[in-house]
Formats: structure tokens, C-alpha cells, sequence
């Protein structure tokens, strides 16, 4: 983890040298997250918040990271003794690190970013299974900048890992998928 932080430090230190400029802002929104995999389930509508700094490297291309709190999970549904379809909230809490590459489609309005998303668990169900700690997902969307410093954001997160922790009988494929929303202002 200590590694990780060095390295993105690093990268960010040597990328922020070259750019024209750098822009910093905030962002909150809401998510309607499911699992994907072995596990029957309905999505639920949690939040995400957190702060964005985005590099300009030229004019149509940027860089964009991401530190937020992102609430997500399913609704899981099981056989309770003969009950079909008894659906229980699965929450998990994870600190999110996005990196995107952004691609300006219209010049400092219209974007589409994509790129890796690293998530950190913080919080978990604990009494649905064993979690693991990390999750990487692949993630897409586009974004518009509104107004003076006023945005708004749709994104596609894909689980690429599976986050059941398991072993043997307890063992089975779990991924998070979430749709964001979100507006922010940069400074």
C-alpha cells in the first residue's frame, strides 16, 4: 500500500512538472450499484464523494485522478428455508483511486475519460462472506463542464477482480459493477 502511494506521488510530482496546468476540485454523486458473477442479485443507490485533480498535459488530452469514498454492493437474494427471493443489502465501503485518461471532444467542454479504478476497502457486510481488501475495475464515461468550474459526470465502473474472499465450499465469483452520477465544481 505504502508502495503504491510512493509511486503514484512519484508519477503525479513528474507529470505536474510538464503540465500546462493543473486543476483541482470536488465531487459528489450517487451510485446504483449491483454484483455481477455467481451471486443472484438486484442493484442498490448509494453515494460517492471526494476530491479531483485533473493534469493538463496539452489542450485535447488530460489526466484525471480521484480520491473518494464510495458506498456500493447489491441486494443479494437467496433460498431462506423454502423462501425463495428473500433479498438482503450487502454494503461495501471502499476508498476509490481512479486514474483516467481524458480525451476532449469539444476543447475544455465535452470529455470521455477511461482508464483503471484501485478501491481499498474500508467497510464491509460482515455478515454476508469474507471480503477482500482490494478491487480493481475498469472505468469509462464522459464529462461536461458547465459553467464556471461547474461539471457533471456519468461513469461505468466494471469489477475486474472478484471480491469474495472464500475458500472450498464458501468459494464463488463476486464483482462490483457501478453506475455514477456526479456533479463537482473545480476551483
Amino acid at each position: 500500500m505504502k508502495k503504491i502511494i510512493f509511486l503514484f506521488a512519484m508519477l503525479t510530482a513528474g507529470v505536474t512538472s510538464q503540465a500546462q496546468g493543473i486543476d483541482f476540485g470536488i465531487k459528489a454523486g450517487a451510485n446504483f450499484a449491483n454484483f455481477s458473477g455467481d451471486l443472484d442479485s438486484d442493484g442498490i443507490t448509494n453515494f460517492h464523494a471526494g476530491a479531483v485533480l485533473e493534469l493538463n498535459i496539452v489542450p485535447m488530452f488530460s489526466v484525471q485522478a480521484e480520491g473518494l469514498f464510495s458506498s456500493q454492493g447489491g441486494k443479494a437474494k437467496y433460498d431462506d428455508g423454502g423462501v425463495v427471493g428473500v433479498a438482503e443489502d450487502i454494503n461495501l465501503d471502499y476508498i476509490a483511486v481512479p486514474v483516467l485518461a481524458k480525451f476532449y471532444v469539444l476543447p475544455d467542454r465535452l470529455s470521455i475519460t477511461a482508464g483503471p479504478q484501485f478501491s481499498f476497502l474500508v467497510s464491509d457486510a460482515k455478515d454476508a462472506w469474507e471480503t477482500k481488501k482490494f478491487d480493481l475495475a475498469a472505468s469509462g464515461g464522459v464529462e461536461l463542464k458547465i459553467i464556471a468550474g461547474l461539471f457533471a459526470q456519468a461513469r461505468y465502473n466494471v469489477g475486474l477482480s472478484n471480491i469474495n474472499d472464500g475458500d472450498g465450499e464458501g468459494s464463488f465469483d463476486v464483482k462490483n459493477n457501478v453506475f455514477q452520477l456526479s456533479v463537482g465544481y473545480f476551483f
